[in-house]
């Protein structure tokens, strides 16, 4: 008796062992930095295209996103990262796969990195988002300058994405650092962290806190703040005269990944498909030669200088300094 029934768990385990086989032999993660709309849009379209296979997205903010693939390496669950910061992806790239057998001759020229480890997947420029409602109902103008931020009539109206965490709070950092040098840039964020209501931890705290009306003004990324205007809310983009800050992100495989079928499938789908459907519909900063702007009232963008913004010692120095 105990013999069968020593036999019958043996048999269990192998047939658990056996369907957990299966699905995996299904299954892709992806790792994204991608906002919470978009991300449904591709898992959407996504599990459309590959009905058979697990498509499992887990978003994370990107300062975790590129916290986590450097902590896991190449033991990591990830198969695929989407939306990666492309400083982090620069600084990481010993744990990505080879991408140089795919044609980057599409992308605009200072997009295509040398190491060809990754490609872009997005640009995307920063700019100044208000809630003029807000404004109007605490009786105050819209700002015109980043020093206007610092008047104290502003005081906890102001949300600004926290630049350890979260690439649009960096490329503000970088860009004014660029601007005015580094040490007028900190003085500046110094004076203008009194004001500051919350340092979020995403790119997408400060239009989310402006969309419930927690705050009226907004260090936040251009496309979600247009997206938002053409579904009707009260907000407005403005440029200061330093340019906008922009950066890109990246995506690619984990090493060794590269050998899974289902995964090049899925990769290759995002390149060959869903790069250009999200271009169309949300982020249509121009990566590709040629590229057209189809989003209704997207503005001119007015590019601040952004030279060095991929440079993984850059930005440890300024991070370094960063204690908001």
């Amino acid at each position: 008796m105990k013999k069968c029934f020593s036999l019958f768990c043996l048999a269990c385990v192998v047939f658990w062992a056996a369907v957990s086989s299966a699905q995996d032999d299904k299954r892709v993660v992806i790792y994204s930095s991608v906002e919470d709309f978009r991300e449904e849009y591709f898992h959407k379209r996504l599990n459309e295209e590959f009905p058979n296979y697990e498509i499992v997205i887990e978003y994370l903010p990107t300062g975790n996103h590129a916290a986590k693939i450097k902590a896991e390496g190449l033991k990591t669950e990830c198969d695929i990262f989407l939306g990666l910061d492309v400083s982090y992806a620069a600084s990481l790239d010993k744990y990505f796969a080879n991408l140089s057998s795919y044609d980057y001759g599409e992308y605009v020229d200072e997009l295509v990195p040398a190491n060809k480890k990754y490609m872009t997947w997005d640009r995307w420029s920063g700019c100044i988002v208000t809630n003029p409602q807000v404004l109007e109902s605490k009786g105050l103008g819209m700002p015109n300058s980043y020093e206007d931020l610092l008047k104290p009539e502003y005081k906890g109206l102001i949300v600004m994405p926290n630049p350890r965490s979260s690439g649009t709070g960096y490329f503000f950092l970088f860009s004014l650092a660029r601007a005015w040098g580094t040490d007028k840039a900190f003085d500046y964020f110094d004076k203008l962290a009194p004001n500051v209501l919350q340092f979020t931890t995403s790119g997408s705290g400060p239009i989310n806190a402006l969309m419930h009306g927690e705050a009226a003004i907004g260090f936040g990324m251009t496309f979600q703040a247009v997206t938002q205007r053409n579904s009707g809310a009260p907000l407005e983009i403005t440029f200061f005269k330093e340019g906008a800050p922009y950066n890109g992100t990246a995506f690619g495989i984990i090493e060794g990944k590269q050998r899974k079928q289902r995964v090049l499938d899925v990769f290759n789908f995002l390149r060959s498909t869903l790069i250009y459907e999200d271009k169309k519909m949300y982020v249509p900063e121009k990566i590709f030669k040629g590229q057209e702007v189809d989003i209704p009232n997207y503005p001119q963008v007015p590019y601040a200088d952004m030279t060095g913004i991929d440079s993984e010692e850059e930005k440890a120095a300024l991070l370094a300094g960063w204690t908001y």
